[in-house]
This record gives structure tokens, C-alpha cells and sequence, in this order.
């Protein structure tokens, strides 16, 4: 599954949202389970089992145990839905993850070309993001940079990319916010798209020198493009505020491919990680049985 199926996917407007007729779920005294991270589902993970109005989706993820959320679509939900989540997730005392800040071409060049139109539609988007953080009480917002600009040397896209987050960061830091950067594979989904590896963007963090410039550790995708999964997250640690799960092949919950989950979460766990792991994968299985795979899934890479 891509971002753009993600985006598509997950991101019908409103829908279904708090009508009159939404079930109301009764609070447990306790969740169903206890997991050592904050794992974020999205919408349209549990439907099947909590119904398709996006509050009941919230309140059994709650119920569950699941004490974060992500929604990539966030910025294109109206305002009043907004509101509805951002007001439900605290009620439930959920932490809101990430959504998707700026919208970028998959065919060319964006911020690593340099143009001031692709800038100022960059920055754009990010004061639009703030409003749209406070609203559902955000923190963090995934920034993409773009396609690769064949006809720049790399070092000068590199460049154009640091004075372009440079700017941005100005604007996010005067919120406490911080936009995420996520490298992301060429191999199975994004061919030719500038942010590639680790080690880019942990250099690119250091040159933007912001609190609100980290990198988003996509596990699915650095498992794709670099492996070493450990051991460059241990390299970029000071860098890293945000984990996306998904195994690979096949992008669905842990335990469908070939990585060790299990020994991830432990290790970031033990590193003291309090930050939001988002489950920005599909479910491997279809229907209410495939929602509790899922579930399942994430008790037993809980298990340490």
C-alpha cells in the first residue's frame, strides 16, 4: 500500500461522523490490553469492528488500548469533524499523531528544485498545518520533500531542500510543533523521490539545526531501502521523533513478513522512547476477523 492509497483510503470527508444515530461505547474501567508504546491506528482499521463513524472508531481503539491515533487526511476533513476528534481523543486521553502537512508531486521535482513557487506553496501548507494541529491538539506533522530534480547536482537539491525546511521550521517553532521528514523507499513504492535514507535525513536535521525538524522513522520503508534497522536507528536517535510500523513485504501488521518486530519495539522501548508509533499499514486479512489479526498482532510484538 502507498501514501497516495493511504490518502485516498482513509481520507473520505467526515464520513460517517458523529450522526445522531452513532454508537455510543460505554468506558471500561480498564483497556483490554496494556501496550509498553504508543501505537496509532488510523481510520478504517477497526470499522468492521467498531462500526464506520470515526468517533466509535476512536473509542474502541481506547478500549483496546491503543492510546494515539494518526490520520494522514486530517488537514482535508472539515473543520467541525476537526474539532470532534481532536475534543474525543482528549476525553479518551489519546495523543494525537501525525498527518500528512504538504501535498507533493510523485513525478517531479518540489522543494529540491529550488523554485520559489514550489517554496512558497510549501510554506503555505505549513501555517495551514498549525491551524489544523491545534484543532485536533497535533504535535507532529509528516513533511515530504518531493521527487529528485535530475537536472540539479545533489548537493545543490540538498541545499535548496535545508533552506526551504529552514523557513518552516521559523514558523513551527513559534507553536511547539515539529514536522517529521520521512524518508521513503524507491523500490516497492515511491521510485525517485528525493528523501531516500536515514543518514539523508539525519544530516539534513542537523543542518536545519530546529527542535521542530526530526525525522520520521518509517520501519517498513528503511527495512526496504537500507536494513539495519537497529543499528541506524541507534545512529539517529537524537534525530528521531516518530516510528511508522508496517512488515514487509506486503505493508501490514508485524508478524506478516520478515521483520522482527518484536525485538524492534523492545529495543525502542528500552531506549525510553515516549513518542507515537503510527500503524500506517493495511490489514492483512479482510473484515472483523482480519481487525482482531491485527490487534492480536500487536499484543504479541508486545510481549517483553
Amino acid at each position: 500500500m502507498q501514501r497516495r492509497d493511504f490518502l485516498t483510503t482513509t481520507g473520505v470527508v467526515g464520513a460517517s461522523l458523529v450522526s445522531g444515530a452513532a454508537t455510543v461505547f460505554a468506558q471500561p474501567a480498564s483497556p483490554k490490553h496494556h501496550f509498553n508504546l504508543k501505537f496509532a491506528p488510523h481510520f478504517g482499521m477497526f470499522e468492521s469492528l467498531a462500526g464506520p463513524d470515526l468517533l466509535d472508531q476512536l473509542r474502541f481503539a481506547s478500549e483496546q488500548g491503543f492510546t494515539a491515533w494518526e490520520d494522514n487526511s486530517m488537514p482535508s476533513r472539515p473543520v467541525g469533524v476537526q474539532e470532534k476528534i481532536g475534543q474525543t481523543m482528549a476525553d479518551l486521553g489519546m495523543t494525537m499523531g501525525v498527518f500528512v502537512a504538504n501535498k507533493v508531486s510523485w513525478e517531479k521535482p518540489d522543494l529540491s528544485s529550488g523554485s520559489q513557487e514550489s517554496r512558497d506553496s510549501f510554506l503555505k501548507s505549513i501555517r495551514e498545518s498549525v491551524d489544523v494541529a491545534k484543532r485536533v491538539n497535533a504535535k507532529w506533522m509528516t513533511v515530504v520533500p518531493g521527487h529528485v530534480d535530475n537536472k540539479l547536482q545533489l548537493d545543490f537539491q540538498t541545499a535548496n531542500v535545508i533552506e526551504c525546511l529552514r523557513q518552516a521550521a521559523g514558523i513551527l517553532e513559534l507553536h511547539n510543533l515539529v514536522m517529521v521528514l520521512e524518508p521513503l523507499n524507491w523500490w516497492a513504492n515511491h521510485a525517485g523521490q528525493f528523501l531516500q535514507h536515514t543518514p539523508q535525513a539525519y544530516l539534513i536535521c542537523k543542518a536545519v539545526n530546529s527542535p521542530s525538524c526530526k525525522i520520521l522513522f518509517d520501519i517498513y520503508h528503511q527495512q526496504i531501502s537500507e536494513g539495519n534497522l537497529i543499528h541506524n536507528i541507534d545512529r539517529a536517535w537524537d534525530e528521531i521523533a516518530y516510528f511508522q510500523i508496517g512488515d514487509n513485504p506486503g505493508r501490514k501488521e508485524p508478524g506478516t513478513g520478515e521483520i522482527n518486530y518484536r525485538n524492534v519495539f523492545h529495543h525502542i522501548y528500552k531506549k525510553g522512547f515516549e513518542g507515537v508509533c503510527g500503524m500506517e499499514h493495511g490489514n492483512s486479512q479482510e473484515g472483523a476477523a482480519g481487525e482482531q489479526a491485527v490487534i492480536d498482532a500487536y499484543v504479541a510484538a508486545n510481549d517483553f
